[in-house]
């Protein structure tokens, strides 16, 4: 089998491996292992991003205790990833692959030598021929510092590991021009890096995963405008990682597919661009610094150009840039901490409080 990239990220929703008892749906587990597993030992290096884990713990744990929503994700999540792991191995060792358990938080993508740590270890992982099998540690999350969802998850491990391609496996086909529930709607197949598609989009959350659609289009959005492909599907369907990333004919579905800027930023902005979450403060610039950062040549932000500065931050935190009408147009790792930041603001001169090279303009 040929294979369209080198390295794709794979992300399975819970949606995707949800069973009619609200357990693992094994047939479609399966069937995305096989489609991996050839995919696999075609030359493409795959990396997972798996839910899955709470779902299946749900339908084994018992408990007669009233649980809050943290605790019960970490109970459920504690019995459901050993589970959800042992199975991935099981159906991999069927075709002589090993596969691998990477559980993250939040919080440790946080810092820059924690990102690079990571990353160090998937390739690792895939320099031996491992497939990686990541997912939230729900054991030790709490909601503050949770991903929005594996959806965001993914996103930042495909920006993280330099994938050519992001595939979102959901229970539905993609992003469609309309109420999926309504007769006429249809798939929309192409999205380009100019198009606003955010009217044709709901904002319901799936039934068993935190995220929904709009999180979907949110971030792949953001990915493809990082040079990467993504590709919204219905995980669901036969063969769909066959059609998608082996470029094979989608026989009677279809996908949305995100095309990819033309213009890749660097891997410090990709980890910068995934950051925002990560933000200690705000700096509050005016019109002539909205005019250089959003114009056509690169620009840093200097000290003239900033209005006001909040929060409490070190040299080296990344940041949240306000408009002059209080919307966020980026963000960015600061050179100074908020003292001097605060002292030097509107000052002609000096060195930037954000360099162009630590600066993503969203």
């Amino acid at each position: 089998m040929k294979t369209r990239f080198k390295r794709a990220v794979v992300k399975i929703g819970s949606n995707v491996l949800a069973g009619a008892d609200s357990g693992l749906d094994t047939a479609v587990m399966e069937g995305l292992a096989d489609q991996v597993a050839a995919l696999h030992h075609a030359g493409m290096e795959i990396i997972l991003v798996s839910s899955g884990a709470v779902a299946s713990g749900r339908s084994i744990v018992g408990t007669d205790k009233k649980l809050d929503q943290v605790s019960a994700r970490q109970l459920y999540s504690s019995v459901g990833q050993a589970r959800l792991i042992n199975r991935y191995y099981e159906l991999f060792s069927r075709h002589g692959i090993i596969c691998g358990q990477v559980l993250t938080t939040k919080e440790s993508l946080s810092t820059r030598d924690h990102y690079l740590n990571q990353m160090n270890c998937m390739n690792v992982m895939l320099d031996n021929g491992v497939i990686p099998v990541i997912n939230e540690n729900d054991t030790i999350s709490v909601t503050e510092l949770m991903f929005t969802d594996n959806d965001e998850l993914s996103g930042m491990v495909a920006s993280m590991m330099n994938a050519e391609c992001l595939v979102i496996l959901s229970n539905v086909d993609g992003i469609y021009d309309g109420n999926p529930q309504l007769p006429g709607s249809e798939v929309i197949r192409e999205v380009r890096p100019e198009d606003n598609i955010t009217s044709c989009i709901g904002t319901e959350k799936s039934t068993f995963g935190r995220g929904g659609m709009l999180t979907k289009y949110r971030i792949a959005s953001k990915v493809a405008d990082e040079g990467i492909e993504v590709v919204i599907a219905n995980g669901k369907r036969p063969g769909i990682l066959f059609s998608v990333l082996g470029g094979l004919p989608a026989n009677d579905f279809s996908f949305t597919t995100f095309l990819p800027s033309d213009k890749p930023i660097s891997h410090v902005k990709k980890w910068i661009a995934h950051s925002d979450g990560f933000a200690k403060g705000r700096i509050n610039i005016n019109e002539g610094a909205l005019k250089a950062l959003t114009g056509e040549r690169a620009s840093s932000l200097l000290p003239v150009g900033v209005v006001s500065v909040e929060g409490d931050f070190e040299k080296g935190d990344i940041v949240r840039i306000i408009s002059p009408l209080g919307r966020q147009i980026g963000i960015g790792k600061v050179s100074m901490n908020s003292t001097k930041a605060a002292e030097t603001a509107g000052q002609k001169g000096g060195r930037p409080l954000i360099h162009y090279d630590y600066l993503y303009i969203e």
